[in-house]
């Protein structure tokens, strides 16, 4: 690459999956919000690229989850960490703002410690669930670090990392709750709305979406009157989903591509691949039963490593079982249909389960996460 002359203000911004990359756009916006004057080079998603001044790479249309996976993405990571290695030397970029995706960003922060760039993990990796040890990799590899839930800080502090708690990012695109009501007489007969959310991983989408839509058919046979939303990210390929089908959809079952929650907001009960999608689902206090089928590998060493008793952010926040998870050979078309006609033929437990989720939103802070984030880092810039 050839010499280039450094850009004032210039912030290095690296994601790598979707929701990272939905995080980190909201975080850019309240940058240059706060300071016109910096100017965005990023690696991430089309979220980014959309709010950023220099995008380098859609690393977020390439996402890989659990252990072996990633491994297939090695090529392609090693030849956009040069990229960026050569970005770095060239331009001297003030910062270096990571955001989750741990297999690739910490291979970055070592860059930017090697070059005394500052560096700043926003939304960091769930590192207390598993392989703790990466803890203190992040302590001497970042200035500050925002976590996402409020126990993380104390964690982070007894590896001597610089952990702060401002809100969880979350709140800052998700509505309001929409006002239920569970009084229903005639529960056969009702028109439920049940939601699927298979994922937004590739190999979640492929394990997930056949087993989502069979359990809804199961479902009606029960509660003929429910109606199937499956909801899909607005670049989906619908094909690919019929495909996963297999068949002609039933025509209570549709395809979805839902903006701004406005849809999801309306579901009854949701089937939701382990990921984000459950804490949007508690934060817009929404019922759900949670799946998860791994790559069988993956499967194999995920049972040795981690050191959690739940995979679902819910539960692990409210440190008990409050939604039911299926995870590997449990998450079965007739296991998910039986929690969720379970639900449906007995509304009191959907009004409890929807009380409970919304104290966790409570919980977890007040909108505006990203300008207070901002905020921080760009005080600290100032001192450095």
């Amino acid at each position: 690459m050839s010499t280039i002359t450094p850009i004032t203000k210039n912030i290095l911004v690296v994601a790598g999956d979707v929701s990272g990359d939905i995080h980190a756009a909201g975080l850019i916006r309240a940058l240059k919000e706060a300071d016109p004057d910096v100017h965005i080079t990023a690696v991430g998603g089309k979220h980014i690229q959309a709010v950023s001044d220099t995008f380098l790479y859609d690393l977020a249309s390439q996402g890989a989850s659990g252990f072996v996976e990633p491994l297939k993405k090695m090529p392609l990571w090693i030849k956009l960490m040069n990229q960026i290695r050569d970005y770095m030397e060239t331009q001297n970029p003030v910062a270096l703002i990571v955001v989750d995706f741990y297999g690739f960003n910490h291979q970055i922060l070592g860059m930017a410690k090697h070059r005394r760039i500052p560096a700043y993990y926003y939304v960091t990796p769930q590192v207390w669930a598993s392989r703790q040890y990466r803890a203190k990799q992040l302590a001497q590899l970042t200035k500050k670090m925002f976590t996402i839930y409020p126990f993380e800080p104390e964690f982070h502090q007894k590896f001597g990392g610089n952990a702060v708690f401002l809100g969880n990012p979350l709140l800052d695109q998700l509505p309001a709750p929409l006002e239920k009501n569970y009084d229903i007489k005639d529960h056969k007969h009702h028109a439920w709305k049940l939601g699927m959310l298979p994922g937004s991983r590739m190999g979640e989408i492929k394990r997930l979406t056949p087993v989502f839509y069979q359990a809804f058919k199961q479902v009606l046979k029960e509660f003929p009157n429910t109606q199937g939303y499956m909801f899909l990210l607005p670049d989906a390929d619908e094909k690919i989903f019929l495909k996963l089908i297999g068949e002609k959809p039933h025509p209570n079952f549709q395809l979805v591509k839902d903006q701004h929650y406005q849809l999801r907001s309306q579901m009854d009960f949701l089937l939701a691949c382990s990921g984000t999608a459950t804490l949007e689902n508690a934060l817009l206090g929404i019922p759900m039963v949670v799946a998860y089928k791994l790559f069988w590998p993956t499967y194999q060493i995920a049972k040795m490593v981690i050191k959690v008793p739940y995979i679902s952010l819910v539960n692990l926040l409210s440190k008990k079982p409050l939604v039911k998870e299926l995870i590997q050979y449990d998450a079965t078309p007739r296991m998910l249909a039986a929690e969720t006609m379970a639900m449906f033929q007995n509304p009191a437990k959907l009004a409890a389960m929807r009380d409970a989720l919304l104290k966790l939103r409570a919980a977890l802070g007040e909108p505006g996460v990203a300008k207070r984030a901002a905020a921080e880092i760009l005080n600290d810039l100032k001192h450095e």
